[in-house]
């Protein structure tokens, strides 16, 4: 009774739908990004082909192993060449699965303003997802805790440039594997509006968060599964292996016409080939072999083909991202998921222990990478530290200032060429000895010409030194607290409440899903 209570007292006020988290900084408004430009293709199309048959030669004679006896029968029904656990598929059979797919598709949460287009060209971020460590400037490095997940949870809602809610942005290890999913999915829907990610981790957990996202789009059982309403990301096990509870997740959720996002996890070198375009080859298999599966099961179920190809350092092991590598490996699955004609999810990470320059210009090269390489959705946007070990607040405050700069200068406002962006009145106006600042043109546009920063000091050496020489990292902190201290949760029919909260007591009270704890 006490969790309920609690629960209940989290809520906004439904009466008020003003965010008052408006007042810590001055943000962009929401809005759906579009990519303009043309992206980068370091590969020819005799490169393309390459990859493309040396993941069909994968397919068809080494084979993928699946952990799962559902997957196996089903491939064997479709005829597919199945010794033990291990699967092979001809190029005809794959790209016959292939084409089912939807070259794009939207998926629709419980505020339909936020309904997001997956594919074509738009561009859209997320939270860092499952770290299991929390870092701030106060706390320093600790375990993942239930009040850092609801502070991310807000960050989340509160930024326009974050889409959508990803995987836990940090693992709340002081509550039970078994009722965890249900409290933060709790969080998730009630704390934001956006679009919910589950994970395919067990029948129970997956059931379960349809059931919750259902509830809170106060929607029917059919009306559910009309469309997409939420998402998943399973990963395969490289080398060449696919688990059973990923799987069984990513069918359960396509067979309810929900989306499934396949991400292989290859490390050039470590679990995959040390060339960049034998990992990238790999991962392509691995995440086709997926696909098919999930398109000879529902066919034309929404899915999106993920790169998470980066390197190891070879000195220690450890896996490095926004590498060159990282970068080039992106755009070339770019390629490849163009050829294929899926939608792309790509990641915002780096491999710095703190939200340091390391930290940003890796973070960066990641995004950009995203950029170049026409991606659809960029998971771990904000927030991510030490290859995915940490989720820091200040980080995801950081990265939030160049997610802006990103949107900024896809807006075509910023190279638009008409008559009064030529200018060539105010450019004879003004003349040789005058200068711009105070001239009518300027005037009209001074709010809206450049983009504004939010965390950025663009004050000189002296001025920012006699105003307390507060370095980034410290600022961030500052905005972190400001909007923690203003932030309101979005609307929620209290019926709508009522139920979900009945939901989450009920299931824990039978228990929750199985653990081996």
């Amino acid at each position: 009774m006490a969790d309920e209570l609690k629960r209940k007292r989290a809520g906004g006020r439904t009466g008020n739908a003003r965010r008052a988290g408006d007042h810590a900084i001055t943000q962009m408004p929401w809005r759906i990004p579009v990519n303009p430009d043309r992206p980068i293709e370091p590969m020819g199309p005799e490169g393309v082909e390459a990859i493309h048959k040396g993941a069909m030669r994968i397919l068809k004679d080494i084979g993928i192993r699946f952990l799962n006896d559902e997957a196996l029968e089903i491939f064997a029904q479709a005829g597919c060449k199945v010794e033990g656990q291990t699967v092979r598929m001809d190029e005809d059979f794959v790209m016959e699965m292939v084409r089912r797919a939807p070259a794009e598709f939207t998926i629709t949460p419980r505020n339909p303003d936020r309904v997001l287009p997956m594919g074509g060209k738009h561009i859209l971020f997320g939270n860092v997802s499952s770290p299991p460590n929390y870092w701030d400037m106060e706390r320093g490095k600790v375990s993942g805790f239930m009040d850092g997940f609801r502070d991310f949870i807000k960050l989340t809602q509160y930024f326009n440039c974050i889409h959508f809610a990803g995987g836990y942005p940090v693992e709340p290890i002081d509550v039970h594997p078994a009722v965890r999913h249900l409290d933060c999915l709790f969080e998730k829907l009630t704390l934001t509006d956006k679009v919910c990610h589950a994970y395919s981790l067990g029948k129970e957990r997956v059931e379960d968060a349809m059931e919750m996202v259902r509830i809170a789009g106060g929607l029917s059982p059919e009306e559910f599964r009309a469309k997409p309403r939420m998402f998943t990301n399973i990963n395969s096990v490289s080398p060449l292996k696919h688990d059973f509870p990923m799987i069984d997740g990513a069918l359960r959720l396509a067979r309810a016409g929900q989306a499934v996002i396949v991400t292989p996890f290859t490390l050039a070198g470590a679990m995959a080939p040390v060339t960049m375009a034998g990992a990238v080859t790999l991962s392509i298999a691995e995440a086709l072999a997926a696909i098919v599966l999930i398109q000879y099961v529902a066919p034309g179920a929404p899915v999106m083909i993920g790169t998470f190809t980066s390197n190891v350092d070879m000195k220690s092991g450890a896996p490095a991202f926004g590498t060159p590598e990282y970068m080039r490996a992106t755009q070339m699955t770019g390629q490849m998921a163009r050829f294929y004609g899926l939608p792309l999810r790509s990641s915002g990470v780096c491999a710095a222990n703190v939200p340091d320059g390391q930290a940003m210009w890796e973070t960066s090269n990641s995004l950009w990478a995203a950029v170049q390489s026409g991606t659809n959705l960029v998971y771990h946007a904000a927030g991510w530290l030490e290859g995915g070990l940490i989720a820091s607040p200040e980080k995801f405050i950081m990265d939030c200032e160049v997610l802006q700069m990103i949107q900024r200068y896809m807006e075509p406002e910023v190279w638009s060429a008409g008559p009064e962006d030529i200018a060539i009145d105010t450019i004879a106006e003004v003349g040789p000895d005058g200068h711009y600042f105070g001239c009518q043109h300027t005037q009209d546009r001074y709010t809206t010409a450049f983009y504004q920063p939010f965390v950025s000091d663009w004050r000189n050496f002296e001025a920012w030194q006699i105003d307390g020489a507060v370095w980034t990292p410290e600022r961030a902190n500052r905005v972190f607290h400001a909007i923690m201290a203003e932030f309101e949760a979005p609307p929620m029919d209290a019926a709508i409440r009522e139920e979900l909260c009945a939901f989450v007591d009920r299931r824990k009270a039978e228990g929750g899903a199985p653990t081996d704890f």
